[in-house]
């Protein structure tokens, strides 16, 4: 019987890692720049479309157009905010929560509408901006009332697109009808700004590093908690907000998406990552695997096929292949090499949110167009024995694709 070494305490294993953690640089970005960027791209959409006026009622399409980023809006389902976008006028529809915050990234004060009560004071340095912004709560009782407001300050018979109009009946019903406009915000979203895809490429490559500091200092016995931990640590020294960190070993790795516990990883078990962080509202989610000590035949020849699908994805991605090509030959490559394989998708598009349009699944026609931005994946779950996958991300260009990760890809094999 093998004697396993105590694993250190979650605080000693992050402490041991981060200062070995090899860390990717920052990338020259300026959020302000990029967010006028994006809203240049949107506004070229809405040129082409038959309305006048764009109203996002998604977080993540707010922030594309303004640049701020809601922190409730990320925390409560439930919390509402909008942006309104014309040809040369922009309008941050909002929580009275969330205007201090608003106008301390740059959003002008009288282009901030907000409803509901949150009480601010405009402290001791008194100036017109502060005063107003302390003026804000019970202005509009809601959000379509703060909407209305707006519609009343732009001309009359303006045309209005509205984002997921089905969902948000009540606020058709303030824009007149307004047509559904999801399709014309998402196709701006999916073809990816330089700065977009800098962004996406540091976020995923942080959370390569925060998995390779977790194996790093891994021993017999760490706990999945311990490894967690320190993937999650690494994320934040490297300026990422942890969303998830699946760190799971043995026969626990079969569980797609569970949370770490503290059983302790044994010599000859594989540990399945599966870990997403946020970094300026840009999403990673990423998949490696590891066996401690050498692997078993098994086990190279599961993660060969897995390692194979990926590979056939990423050799036939290119502009004008479908989604559901791109499934066929993930799948295909992966199933030849295991005894029993089934998947509903094999990846998806990543951008200011983790799963966007398309995704990689049978029936999804949608070509492939060079800028999006995609996480391909076959991983392989068998309950009783363990599971393993390997996820990248990818932008795709004119000819192929451009690998956002390291491109390294291999099982690891940590010492026992």
């Amino acid at each position: 019987m093998t004697t396993l070494a105590s694993g250190p305490s979650v605080a000693e294993a992050v402490t041991r890692a981060l200062p070995q953690a090899e860390l990717p640089p920052w990338p020259d970005i300026d959020p302000r720049v990029l967010a006028r960027e994006r809203l240049a791209r949107l506004r070229a959409g809405l040129a082409g479309a038959p309305y006048d006026a764009l109203v996002l009622t998604q977080p993540e399409s707010v922030h594309y157009a303004t640049g701020y980023r809601s922190v409730p809006g990320q925390v409560f389902r439930a919390h509402r905010i909008a942006a309104v976008v014309t040809g040369d006028d922009l309008w941050l529809v909002c929580a009275a929560s969330d205007a201090p915050a608003a106008a301390d990234w740059g959003v002008p004060v009288d282009r901030l509408v907000p409803f509901g009560r949150f009480y601010v004071e405009a402290g001791m340095a008194v100036t017109d901006e502060r005063v107003e912004i302390s003026r804000m709560a019970d202005r509009h009782s809601d959000l379509p009332a703060a909407l209305r407001s707006v519609v009343g300050r732009l001309p009359r018979g303006i045309r209005f697109g509205l984002e997921e109009a089905s969902g948000h009946p009540e606020l058709a019903e303030v824009l007149a009808g307004a047509d559904d406009a999801t399709a014309v915000v998402m196709a701006a979203r999916a073809i990816k700004l330089p700065g977009e895809v800098a962004m996406l490429r540091y976020a995923a490559r942080l959370s390569e590093s925060a998995v390779r500091a977790a194996l790093a200092t891994a021993v017999p016995g760490v706990t999945e908690r311990e490894l967690a931990a320190v993937v999650a640590g690494a994320m934040v020294a490297g300026g990422g907000d942890p969303r998830f960190v699946v760190a799971t070993t043995g026969e626990r790795s079969a569980l797609a998406d569970a949370m770490p516990t503290d059983r302790r990883w044994r010599p000859g078990e594989a540990a399945r990552f599966d870990v997403g962080c946020v970094v300026e509202g840009y999403w990673s989610d990423i998949g490696r695997t590891a066996v401690l000590g050498q692997p078993d035949e098994r086990q190279r020849r599961v993660y060969a096929a897995v390692h194979a699908g990926e590979q056939a994805q990423l050799e036939l991605a290119r502009p004008g292949v479908t989604a559901a090509e791109l499934f066929r030959a993930g799948f295909d490559a992966t199933g030849a090499r295991v005894g029993s394989y089934r998947r509903q998708h094999c990846g998806h598009g990543i951008g200011l949110s983790i799963y966007e349009p398309p995704v990689i699944a049978p029936g999804i026609d949608v070509a492939l167009e060079a800028g999006m931005t995609f996480c391909f994946e076959t991983p392989y779950y068998e309950l009783g024995w363990g599971g393993m996958m390997v996820e990248d991300t990818v932008v795709v260009t004119g000819t192929g694709i451009e690998m956002l990760c390291s491109g390294d890809r291999e099982l690891a094999v940590v010492p026992a």
